[in-house]
């Protein structure tokens, strides 16, 4: 995983990154996944590592295999998340249908999610063709409930900054 670093960073923060590594360590079938702002820009980020990339210091113990996608997937999620979060949002708006709580987009070869977070931010995930769409779903919700109320502006402005910072 190439997420930021959690040096620095406030209780909260490093928070968020714990349980943004955890639903992608821990759901099966989870690729990778984004938390953007509600003015689209990617807070939080389970930016898969490329294969050809070498670890940094001494070898790591190996993990169970995950799937790994192109550099900078995650930063494409972000992008397809906001997206379809303002594309939806607007069919609502349309047809009178209140707030969006959940989008799926189910593909031959995978799936996204978006789910909102209290604040009007979004959690994105992109998971394999044979993941379990209801597992996926419930650790979302457990994610959104347990973040929605820690996204203050303080920590988005934070957790930004931090994204920026990563190489």
């Amino acid at each position: 995983m190439n997420a930021p670093s959690t040096y620095g960073l406030s209780t909260q923060a490093r928070n968020l990154q714990w349980l943004l590594t955890d639903l992608v360590e821990e759901v099966p079938g989870v690729d990778s996944v984004a938390v953007v702002s509600s003015d689209g820009l990617l807070l939080l980020s389970s930016d898969p590592v490329a294969p050809d990339t070498p670890p940094a210091g001494p070898a790591p113990v190996p993990a169970p295999a995950r799937p790994t996608g192109p550099r900078g997937a995650s930063a494409d999620l972000a992008t397809i998340v906001s997206g379809l979060g303002s594309l939806t949002t607007g069919a609502a708006a349309l047809m009178d249908g209140g707030t969006v709580k959940q989008t799926m987009v189910a593909m031959e070869h995978g799936s996204v999610f978006v789910m909102s977070i209290s604040d009007g931010s979004l959690l994105g995930v992109h998971a394999m063709p044979d993941c379990d769409m209801s597992v996926v779903a419930y650790h979302m919700a457990l994610f959104v409930g347990r973040a929605g109320h820690v996204l203050t502006p303080e920590v988005r402005s934070e957790l930004r900054q931090s994204m920026e910072n990563t190489p």
